[in-house]
C-alpha cells in the first residue's frame, strides 16, 4: 500500500542516470537496507490493493432491476390471491420467487468483473528481484522493492518494477502488453528530450514486461500502484461498465410497463368501486388485471435467448461473459481494434527481399515455414542472402508445425523465410564433428551502437563471415556486391535509395553481407568487417492476418466502422491500416502526442473522421471510446494487452484475445475470441443481430397476449352495467390467467427465440441504439392482437353465458358455478388464439406463408405441447380442480377454433398493408 505520493510523477526519462540517483538518494551501490526499510515504511510494498464488496452487498444489489421488480410483484400479487382470496397460488408464487432467484444468481456471478480484471494484475507481479543492498546482490521478494533500489536484470526476467537504466549491454524488452509495440525494444541508458510516449522511453523499463535479452541494472522509479501497471489497474478500477443498449431499453420498457399496469389497475379499481362493486370483488378483479397485465414469464424467456445465443457464438468461437453482450454486437457501429495479435498475428514475418537489383514478394504470416517466392527463380545471391539469415541467428523456430520461435522475433522471421526456400542446414556450436554441418566458431553479438552482427563459420574447410545489420551500417561496410552470380562493384546510393523505398511501406529492414577469410581465421577480427560483399536486404513487417482483411470488408459491408488503436509507430499502423481496408489513403492519423495535446472537446470533433491512432497509450484509447459514445455510436473494443484493459471495460463491448490474450484484457472484457481471429467478431455481429430480432419478436408476441387479458379483464367491470347478469363474474379466473402467462412463456414464447437466422442480416445497418423497442408499428400490432384477443375472449364468454343462464337460472343458483363452462371456452378460446398468433409472430415484417413451416421444430413441439395440454385441462378432473375449468360440449369447438383463427389473419393482413405501404413511399 503506497502510504505517501511516489516519486514516480517526475519524467524520469529526461533526466541523466546521475541526475536520477541524485533525486534519488541513491547510487550504483543501491541502498543501504536501515534506508530501504525507512522508504518502504514511506512508500509502502510494491503492490497493487483492491477494495472489495461484500458478497452479501453484491448479492443485495442484483434486486436492483426493474425486470425483477415485476417478478417480485407477481410473487406479491399470488401471494395475496392465496391470503386474501381464497386461491391456492402458493405453487405459482414459488414459480416466480424460483425465476427471481435464477435471475439474481445469473447476476451475481457476472457481477464483481471490475475487481477480477483489477485482480488479474496482481498475476503481473513478480515475486522476486535480484537488487544491491548495502553493496552486495541480494535476492529479495518483489513487495518489498522501494524507490531508489538497484536491480540487476538479465534475459528473461520479468520487470518487477517502473526503473530508470542505467546501466546496459545487448539488452531488449518485450513491451508488447504495455505499449502494443510488436517486436521487442532495444534498450540503452541516454536521456529522451520532449515528452516521450511510453514506447519511446527507451531508456527505462517497466513493471510487468519482460527482457528478451541482454543485461541490465536500473534504478527503481515507481513502485505498486505508481507504475505503469498500477496506473492502468486505477483506470480500471475507476471506469464504471455502461449498461447495454438491450439492458437500457428493457429498463426504459419495464419502468413504462409497471407504470402503467399501477395506472389500469388503479382505474379498474376506482370504476368497481364506481360501479358498486363490493370491495373484495373490485380487490379481485384489479388483481386479476394486474396478473394479466404482468409478462411473468418475460425476463426468464430474454434470459434464455440471449443464453441461447450466447451458446451459438460458443460454437462460433465467441466465448460470452455477460449475456446482454450477446446482443449488443447486433448494434455496434464502430470496432476500435488494437493491431498488435488481433489485426495482425504478433509474428514478425519476412514480405519482401531486395537481392541482385531483383525485388522477390514472399508469402505466408507467421512462423509457420509455408510460403513462395515471386519470382520463384532465385539467384545466387539471392539464396546468400536467405543463408545469412538463417546462420547468422540466435534464434530457433520451434514445434511440428514451426510455429513458434525462441529468441528474437525478428531473427525468428529470418528463420522461418530461410526455411521457406529449403534452407534448413545443421548449424553446430564450435568443437562439433556432425558431417555435412556448417560450423560457427565465433561471434560478434548485435549491439545497438554498431548495429550489426557478425558470426564466423567453416564449412567443408572454408572460412566464411556472414554479417546482418541495418543497412546503412551494413552498406558502409561493402566494397562490392553480388548480381547474377558475379562480384561487382557497390552503388551504395541506388542500395539505399531502395531500402528508404521498402522503409516507407513500414518495413523493418536487415541487411545482409559475407566475406571468405583465411582457412586458419578462429575468430573475427575487427578489419575483417570491411571490404564486404553485399548480397540483399530483407524486409520484415507484423502482417495483417488474412482473416482479418475479410473481417473488415465484412464489416464495411454491416454498416461497422473499423478503427485501428495502436501503441506502435505511426508509419507502421498507416501501413497495416492499409493493408487491412482501414480508413483511407488521405484520411488524417493521430499519434499518442496529438492526443495528448488534445481537450477532450478537440478529440470529439476529430474523432469521427480518423480511422487510425498510433503511439496510443491506455488513456488515450479510453479518451477515443468516450468521444465516439458521446457521438451515440456503439463501440466494440478489441485487445489483448494489457494496455486494452480499461478501453475493453469501458466500451459498450470489450473483446479480448483467447490465445494470445492477457488473463487482465480478458477479466475486463465482455467477449473473449477463443481463436483469436478478427472474423470471428463478424459471425458474433450476426448473431447478435439475431439474437435481437428474436428477442423482439418474443416480446411482441408475449405483450398482446398480456394486453389482450388485461382488456377481458377491465372490460368486464365496463360492461357489467348492461350485463347485470354477469356483474360477479370475470371471463377469466386469475388462476387461468396466470397459467396462460407462465405457460405461454414455457411452451410458444421460448420456442420462437429457436427461430432460424434470417436471410443478409450483415447487408444490413445496425439498428439504431435508439430504437425503442415499442415503437408506433410495434404498438400498432400489440393493439390490434389485443383487441382481436379480448374480442374473441368476450364473445365466447357472453354467448354462451347467455345461453347457460336463459336454459338454467333458477332462484339461489350459484351463477359462478354455472357460468364456468363459459368461462372454459373464453380461456379456451385466448389459449387457441395465442397458437394461432404465434405462427404469424414468427417474422416480424414477413408473412408466415414466405417461411418453411417445418423450420423450427421447437415451436411445432411447443404448439403440439400446448394442445394436449389444453386438452387434459378442460376435460381432465385434475384440470378441473385447479384451474376451475368445466369440460365442454363437442359442438362448441367450432365456434372456439372460428374465433381464435382471426389470431393468425389479422397480423397477416396488417403486414401486407404495411408493405404496400411502404413500397408506394419507396422505403
Amino acid at each position: 500500500m503506497n502510504k505517501s505520493e511516489s516519486p514516480n510523477e517526475t519524467a524520469w526519462y529526461r533526466l541523466t542516470a546521475e541526475q536520477v540517483f541524485e533525486t534519488l538518494g541513491s547510487g550504483e551501490a543501491g541502498l543501504t537496507s536501515e534506508e530501504s526499510k525507512a522508504r518502504l515504511e514511506r512508500y509502502g510494498y510494491n503492490e497493487l490493493t483492491f477494495k472489495k464488496r461484500s458478497a452479501l452487498v453484491r448479492f443485495l444489489m442484483q434486486f436492483g432491476s426493474p425486470l425483477i421488480y415485476i417478478l417480485l410483484a407477481s410473487a406479491a400479487i399470488t401471494s395475496a390471491l392465496s391470503l386474501w382470496a381464497g386461491a391456492d397460488m402458493w405453487m405459482d408464487t414459488a414459480v416466480i420467487v424460483a425465476v427471481v432467484i435464477a435471475n439474481t444468481i445469473i447476476g451475481y456471478i457476472q457481477e464483481g468483473r471490475a475487481e477480477a480484471s483489477a485482480e488479474a494484475l496482481l498475476k503481473m507481479m513478480v515475486p522476486n528481484a535480484t537488487v544491491v543492498r548495502d553493496g552486495r546482490e541480494v535476492v529479495i521478494q518483489a513487495l518489498e522493492l522501494v524507490p531508489g533500489d538497484v536491480v540487476i536484470l538479465e534475459g528473461g526476467d520479468k520487470v518487477p518494477a517502473d526503473m530508470r537504466l542505467f546501466h546496459t549491454k545487448n539488452m531488449s524488452a518485450d513491451e508488447a502488453a504495455i505499449t502494443g509495440e510488436s517486436v521487442p525494444v532495444t534498450k540503452h541508458t541516454d536521456p529522451i528530450a520532449g515528452s516521450g510516449t511510453i514506447a519511446d522511453q527507451r531508456c527505462m523499463v517497466f513493471s510487468g514486461t519482460f527482457v528478451t535479452k541482454g543485461v541490465g541494472q536500473g534504478t527503481v522509479v515507481g513502485t505498486g500502484e505508481h507504475t505503469e501497471i498500477g496506473r492502468i489497474a486505477k483506470l480500471i478500477k475507476e471506469t464504471e461498465k455502461i449498461t447495454t443498449p438491450l439492458t437500457r431499453k428493457m429498463e426504459e420498457f419495464t419502468r413504462f410497463l409497471i407504470v402503467a399496469i399501477l395506472a389500469i389497475t388503479i382505474l379498474n379499481f376506482a370504476l368497481a368501486i364506481w360501479f358498486e362493486y363490493s370491495i373484495v370483488y373490485a380487490f379481485l378483479a384489479s388483481v386479476s388485471l394486474a396478473v394479466a397485465a404482468i409478462p411473468e414469464g418475460l425476463p426468464a424467456v430474454m434470459t434464455m435467448a440471449l443464453a441461447i445465443g450466447v451458446t451459438a457464438m460458443a460454437r462460433k468461437d465467441s466465448i460470452v461473459k455477460r449475456l446482454p453482450a450477446a446482443e449488443t454486437l447486433g448494434c455496434t457501429t464502430v470496432i476500435c481494434s488494437d493491431k498488435t495479435g488481433t489485426l495482425t498475428k504478433n509474428q514478425m514475418t519476412v514480405s519482401r527481399i531486395y537481392s541482385g537489383g531483383t525485388d522477390y514478394m514472399v508469402s505466408g504470416v507467421g512462423y509457420k515455414p509455408e510460403g513462395e517466392f515471386t519470382p520463384s527463380r532465385m539467384s545466387e545471391e539471392m539464396i546468400g542472402t536467405l543463408k545469412v539469415g538463417y546462420f547468422c541467428n540466435n534464434a530457433k523456430v520451434v514445434g511440428e508445425d514451426g510455429h513458434a520461435v525462441i529468441g528474437d522475433p525478428t531473427e525468428g522471421a529470418l528463420l522461418v523465410s530461410a526455411m521457406k526456400a529449403g534452407i534448413e542446414e545443421i548449424k553446430e556450436d564450435a568443437g562439433s564433428t556432425q558431417g555435412g554441418s556448417i560450423q560457427r566458431l565465433d561471434e560478434v553479438p548485435f549491439d545497438s551502437e554498431q548495429q550489426y552482427m557478425a558470426t564466423l563459420h567453416e564449412r567443408n574447410g572454408e572460412r566464411i563471415i556472414y554479417v546482418k545489420g541495418s543497412p546503412e551500417r551494413v552498406i558502409g561496410m561493402c566494397g562490392t556486391r553480388m548480381t547474377d552470380g558475379s562480384i561487382e562493384p557497390i552503388d551504395r546510393r541506388v542500395i539505399l535509395e531502395k531500402a528508404e523505398e521498402m522503409a516507407e511501406e513500414a518495413l523493418r529492414l536487415l541487411a545482409m553481407a559475407y566475406k571468405v577469410v583465411p582457412p586458419d581465421r578462429i575468430s573475427i577480427d575487427r578489419n575483417d568487417l570491411t571490404d564486404l560483399t553485399f548480397l540483399g536486404i530483407e524486409g520484415m513487417i507484423d502482417p495483417p492476418r488474412d482473416e482479418a482483411v475479410d473481417g473488415v470488408r465484412m464489416c464495411k459491408s454491416a454498416g461497422i466502422r473499423v478503427a485501428m488503436v495502436t501503441g506502435d509507430h505511426v508509419t507502421t499502423a498507416k501501413a497495416i491500416a492499409g493493408k487491412l481496408g482501414i480508413g483511407t489513403d488521405t484520411e488524417r492519423a493521430l499519434t499518442g502526442d496529438d492526443l495528448s495535446r488534445m481537450s477532450d472537446d478537440e478529440l470529439y470533433e476529430v474523432v469521427e473522421d480518423v480511422s487510425v491512432y498510433a503511439r496510443a497509450l491506455p488513456e488515450h484509447k479510453f479518451r477515443i471510446v468516450k468521444a465516439l459514445q458521446k457521438h451515440g455510436e456503439v463501440v466494440a473494443v478489441t485487445g489483448d494487452g494489457v494496455n486494452d484493459a480499461p478501453a475493453l471495460k469501458a466500451a459498450d463491448i470489450g473483446i479480448a484475445m483467447g490465445i494470445t490474450g492477457t488473463e487482465v484484457s480478458k477479466e475486463a472484457s465482455d467477449m473473449i475470441l477463443a481463436d483469436d481471429n478478427f472474423a470471428t467478431i463478424v459471425a458474433a455481429v450476426e448473431e447478435g443481430r439475431h439474437v435481437y430480432n428474436n428477442i423482439k419478436k418474443v416480446i411482441l408476441y408475449t405483450l398482446p397476449t398480456n394486453g389482450g387479458q388485461a382488456l377481458l379483464v377491465i372490460g368486464a367491470i365496463l360492461l357489467a352495467p348492461f350485463l347485470i347478469l354477469f356483474r360477479d363474474c370475470l371471463p377469466l379466473e386469475p388462476m387461468q390467467i396466470l397459467w396462460i402467462n407462465l405457460f405461454d412463456a414455457v411452451a410458444l414464447a421460448l420456442p420462437l427465440i429457436m427461430e432460424p437466422m434470417e436471410k443478409d442480416l450483415l447487408k444490413k445497418p445496425p439498428r439504431d441504439h435508439d430504437e425503442r423497442i415499442t415503437d408506433p408499428p410495434f404498438f400498432r400490432k400489440v393493439g390490434l392482437i389485443s383487441i382481436v384477443m379480448a374480442i374473441a375472449g368476450f364473445a365466447m364468454y357472453y354467448y354462451h353465458g347467455m345461453h347457460i343462464i336463459n336454459g338454467n337460472l333458477v332462484v339461489g343458483a350459484d351463477l359462478a358455478e354455472l357460468l364456468r363452462p363459459a368461462q372454459t371456452a373464453a380461456f379456451t378460446t385466448v389459449v387457441l388464439l395465442h397458437l394461432c398468433y404465434v405462427i404469424t409472430a414468427r417474422s416480424i415484417t414477413e408473412s408466415a406463408f414466405t417461411f418453411n413451416p417445418f423450420s423450427n421444430r421447437w415451436l411445432l413441439a411447443g404448439i403440439a405441447i400446448t394442445i394436449i395440454t389444453q386438452l387434459t385441462i378442460v376435460y381432465h378432473p385434475i384440470g378441473h380442480a385447479i384451474l376451475g375449468t368445466e369440460s365442454l360440449p363437442l359442438d362448441w369447438w367450432g365456434l372456439i377454433i372460428l374465433f381464435a383463427l382471426p389470431g393468425f389473419f389479422v397480423i397477416e393482413i396488417e403486414k401486407w398493408v404495411t408493405k404496400r405501404f411502404r413500397r408506394r413511399r419507396g422505403d
